[in-house]
């Protein structure tokens, strides 16, 4: 059965899960697609700083997707939520809040390529089995911008897919610095699919498949890989700095938040 706007405003504890979800796709996408955008003029060649700039702009369009449905269900302004939430009510994975490496875009930035690949494969692999399942979820307007979704994210998933195996084949330094962003991917991989505390309300109100599923079809997605590239896949998706889906983050999360909220906290009437 699904259900419309106005039913999920008329059914408190539905409307509740509804807006976790939300919270939890919007701030996935919100810091990753920013730390993209930190590599903009620092990426191997100028093609490929225009393909990435290119999918940062798609996921942050998805970001203020799930930010406009959170507004419709009366969570708030839809930039005052991307711009102006503290750390501590973000719902994203720490995975996707780990700075690109030392420096900053302004100062010394000596960036991990390896890992901006690794991260973002992983993170797009997971985002597509979401995606598929939430193309079913009981929200009918959740479903809907799951298909919109789904059509940027074939060419993104492409793209990572195709760094990642190029240069883990490569041999030498490249396969070395890959093996190693793996690892240290691996640490908190398990925060791209915990929900949470509040977790089983997705699944009671049939808006995602269940944790275990999600998890379980993303290693059926990347062992045919691994295996091609003669790469062990991990056993356990760790979360080792928390849980970001209760509110538990670095001190990396607080320092992008405020470099993105720099300019909505000096004028909160400009758009973004």
């Amino acid at each position: 059965m699904r259900y419309g706007l106005e039913d999920a405003l008329k059914n408190e504890a539905y409307r509740t899960a509804v807006t976790e979800l939300l919270f939890q796709l919007a701030d996935d996408d919100f810091i990753l697609a920013y730390r993209g955008s930190e590599w903009l003029g620092l990426a191997p060649h100028i093609e490929e700083d225009v393909a990435f700039s290119s999918i940062s702009q798609d996921t942050m369009g998805h970001a203020a997707m799930y930010y406009q449905l959170l507004h419709d269900l009366g969570a708030g302004d839809s930039d005052e939520l991307a711009h102006a939430r503290p750390a501590g009510e973000r719902k994203n994975a720490i995975l996707l809040e780990k700075v690109n490496g030392p420096g900053t875009y302004l100062t010394e930035p000596h960036y991990d390529w390896a890992f901006a690949v690794v991260r973002n494969y992983f993170y797009a692999q997971a985002k597509k089995v979401k995606i598929e399942s939430l193309k079913n979820s009981s929200y009918q307007p959740l479903a809907e911008a799951a298909v919109k979704v789904n059509m940027e994210l074939y060419y993104h998933l492409l793209h990572w897919k195709t760094w990642f195996s190029q240069l883990v084949s490569a041999g030498g330094e490249a396969r070395t610095r890959m093996e190693a962003a793996i690892e240290n991917a691996y640490v908190e991989l398990g925060g791209l699919f915990t929900f949470g505390d509040k977790g089983n309300e997705f699944t009671n109100h049939n808006l995602i498949d269940s944790e275990e599923a999600l998890r379980t079809r993303w290693v059926q997605m990347m062992s045919p890989v691994f295996a091609s590239l003669s790469l062990e896949l991990p056993e356990k998706f760790g979360m080792k700095s928390g849980n970001g889906r209760n509110g538990e983050h670095t001190s990396d999360l607080q320092t992008a938040l405020d470099t993105l909220g720099e300019v909505y906290n000096f004028d909160p009437a400009a758009s973004w």
